[in-house]
């Protein structure tokens, strides 16, 4: 314990952890002010080192297996909360400056993303079954950050106000050849081709998503309008008046941005725009989380707008408009954690307690990453020419207005 305890000495700036050590004894590290309290067990001895080593992959493997327990009413959102909330004091220790600058060092290797390897990094997420996404996500099965008027919003609603927004900056029209980037299981494709008379494509590397967006297509009697394609966006050699491309460049990795939005900007048309929505980081260039790295997103970055808006101005696009959403992604994710927590038993019989712990432990820390920590959404509408979209944003809540008034 002693190891642990020279970390967690300059971890606990506030707030109290208290720590049952594998034999049972109490160990106390308290901070100011004295809030949150939580309390854990280590039922290992091994864990010790492991969790002064590597702390946020351990910790999370560590309550995947049952070796790190919550006692006297303390959950695993109390325990993050506390740890998001003292972060920053976890690179003053020597050794996790030393690791900080391992992963920064293996970042290109991670974030490597050739067409076979992001196949197979896509797969890893997105093809877990239908009836598992089901269970906590939406209606329309977004699984991307809603737009929230309001804190109160029920998730559907803000889903939709999600699907309009985008529609309302997008500025549809008939005849319009679309482009969905990542269309997930459908539900933009489908909206938009509800918006106006346009031939949508939407591309995945998930076969599991694909399978469900063309089942939907046919039951709204729209795949005439809307095809769906097994297909990287580097695969794709026509252009379009529209592309749309959500929740899809945080897959892209940072060595990668250039050829990503250069792709971007060789799929739009002359007097055409894309949307690119994705998550950001309010701080320079760092790397993934070695938890999200290893279980949930393989290959996965979020970028820096720094990193972002460089790549846009060396592919000669310009960022027409750049909307921030701060909270939005927290409020989405706390919504999707409570339907899932509510449907445990269902997912434990779909897959297992480990793997129902690890999803727990992936929601829970990545909404805390929008409520305290670095992390938000943004929106860039890119074009070829700085005419080709209005100067005033008033015609994005006009757009909105048109649509709510047709029930879209």
């Amino acid at each position: 314990m002693r190891i642990l305890h020279s970390l967690l000495d300059r971890l606990i700036q506030r707030g109290v952890l208290r720590v049952y050590d594998h034999t049972g004894a109490l160990h106390l590290f308290e901070g100011t002010p004295a809030d949150p309290v939580v309390t854990i067990r280590i039922h290992d001895k091994s864990l010790y080192t492991r969790l002064f080593l590597k702390p946020e992959l351990r910790a999370a493997e560590a309550y995947m297996d049952g070796e790190l327990t919550f006692e006297e009413g303390s959950t695993l959102l109390d325990f993050l909360t506390l740890m998001v909330l003292n972060r920053k004091n976890m690179g003053k220790h020597p050794v996790q400056k030393a690791a900080k600058r391992i992963r920064r060092g293996l970042k290109r290797f991670n974030e490597f993303n050739p067409i076979s390897k992001a196949r197979d990094n896509a797969a890893h997420h997105y093809d877990l079954s239908e009836e598992f996404y089901r269970l906590f996500l939406d209606e329309d099965m977004q699984y991307t950050c809603a737009y929230f008027h309001h804190p109160e919003d029920s998730l559907e609603q803000a889903q939709l106000q999600k699907k309009r927004r985008v529609a309302a900056k997008l500025e549809l029209g008939d005849g319009m050849k679309v482009l969905d980037i990542g269309c997930g299981w459908g539900g933009l494709a489908l909206y938009l081709a509800q918006v106006a008379d346009v031939q949508v494509t939407g591309i995945s590397l998930a076969r599991e998503q694909l399978r469900v967006a063309e089942a939907r297509a046919e039951e709204m009697g729209l795949s005439d309008r809307v095809k769906f394609v097994y297909r990287d966006y580097r695969e794709v050699d026509e252009t379009f008046d529209r592309v749309v491309s959500i929740g899809m460049m945080e897959a892209v990795g940072a060595q990668h941005l250039d050829d990503y939005f250069g792709k971007v900007r060789a799929l739009i048309k002359p007097g055409g725009r894309a949307l690119i929505h994705s998550i950001g980081r309010q701080t320079p260039p760092g790397s993934t989380n070695a938890f999200i790295q290893k279980y949930i997103f393989p290959g996965g970055y979020v970028p820096a707008l720094s990193e972002t808006f460089g790549s846009v101005e060396r592919v000669g696009l310009w960022a027409s408009d750049c909307e921030i959403w701060r909270m939005h992604y927290y409020y989405t994710i706390m919504h999707w954690r409570e339907r899932f927590l509510a449907h445990w038993d269902d997912a434990k019989a779909i897959y297992d307690e480990r793997f129902c712990r690890m999803w727990e432990f992936y929601l829970t820390a990545v909404a805390l990453g929008f409520r305290y920590g670095h992390n938000f959404v943004f929106h860039l509408l890119l074009s070829h020419e700085r005419e080709e979209i209005p100067i005033r944003r008033d015609f994005i809540v006009q757009n909105e207005r048109m649509l709510v008034e047709r029930g879209l």
